[in-house]
């Protein structure tokens, strides 16, 4: 049995990455922003990067898994220097604590987001252009911090760049989506051809694993997709039939959708508020952002098990079950 301290453990990746290190015999512990329930032997408090980190946080640890940061978010003016404090200043505290006591073992989060989109070409990981946002450049210089130390004192490191995740209990704009295709708020778009990634939950939670344990994951970065492109149209279209939801004979076009996003953008202008939709919501509607991950195969194995359409009807019962447990009904035909 080996102890691992997972950073982030509460959250929609690190509780399922605790529970499947658990179930394989591992002792598990816990990074937390606050105190919370979950199946960790031990678990531990702080605001990484901004508070020191618990005393015997990492005594008897063989490996860390280290989730904990700020998400892709909107922060803006000010608040952005949280990316640095947690995702950059939180992971170079870290490392240090870890090369200190001697722990071998070293996975780190990060994103696709650590390079700059795409476009309309499918990259891997020599698709290397920086980001041009906060949150990406702070996952580059948070992934560099860990290759650094790596070499400097001889640990096994990895970065992984998962693609959108999904499964049970999503959180983020899938789940929104999701919820407005319920309500009948989510317009019937039409089939732009853009192509986007993505990644099941427990084929991420398998990568992991392998990074953690094969020693030609050392140094490396990889990305974790599942080899499907899907567009909005086809998951709309999947949540409707999924949900029993007859799939509209008409689609709202295009230009009318770039009307109401520059309309949105004239009131986040005149207000000062984020409108729910504005450009930046329909370049992600219309763009693509397209990864592959044929590095981790070949170096690794690994082969994702899942697809979004097999995982659909998971994180609609996940919904539901979600809904039932803070009292809010769901409409007896939508489940």
């Amino acid at each position: 049995m080996s102890r691992y301290l997972i950073t982030g453990a509460s959250g929609f990746i690190g509780r399922r990455l605790s529970e499947y290190l658990s179930s394989q015999g591992h002792e598990v512990w816990a990074l937390l922003r606050q105190p919370g329930e979950g199946i960790w032997t031990k678990t531990f408090c702080c605001e990484i990067g901004e508070d020191p980190l618990p005393d015997s946080l990492l005594e008897g640890v063989d490996g860390v898994f280290h989730l904990a940061n700020v998400a892709h978010t909107d922060l803006t003016g000010s608040d952005v220097e949280r990316y640095w404090q947690v995702n950059v200043m939180g992971t170079k505290a870290l490392l240090q604590a870890v090369a200190d006591a001697g722990v071998s073992r070293f996975v780190y989060f990060s994103s696709v987001k650590a390079a700059a989109d795409p476009g309309e070409e499918c990259v891997d990981e020599r698709w290397d252009q920086m980001p041009d946002d906060d949150y990406g450049r702070s996952k580059r210089e948070a992934e560099q911090l860990v290759l650094a130390e790596g070499k400097r004192s001889g640990m096994h490191v990895c970065n992984l760049r998962p693609s959108l995740v999904y499964g049970e209990e999503v959180k983020g704009n899938l789940s929104r989506m999701l919820q407005a295709v319920r309500q009948g708020r989510f317009p019937p778009l039409p089939e732009f051809g853009n192509r986007r990634s993505m990644v099941a939950l427990d084929d991420l939670i398998s990568a992991a694993w392998l990074v953690m344990e094969n020693a030609k994951a050392n140094g490396q970065t990889y990305i974790v997709a599942d080899g499907m492109g899907y567009s909005p149209r086809e998951l709309y279209e999947a949540m409707c039939k999924e949900l029993g939801l007859a799939i509209p004979r008409w689609e709202i076009p295009l230009h009318l959708l770039r009307f109401c996003a520059a309309a949105g953008d004239a009131l986040e202008w005149l207000v000062k508020w984020k409108m729910p939709f504005n450009s930046q919501a329909l370049m992600r509607l219309t763009g693509s952002a397209c990864y592959r991950a044929e590095r981790i195969q070949k170096d690794l194995g690994w082969q994702p098990q899942h697809t979004f359409f097999d995982v659909l009807p998971q994180i609609i019962q996940g919904l539901q079950s979600s809904e039932l447990e803070r009292g809010v009904g769901m409409d007896s035909r939508n489940v």
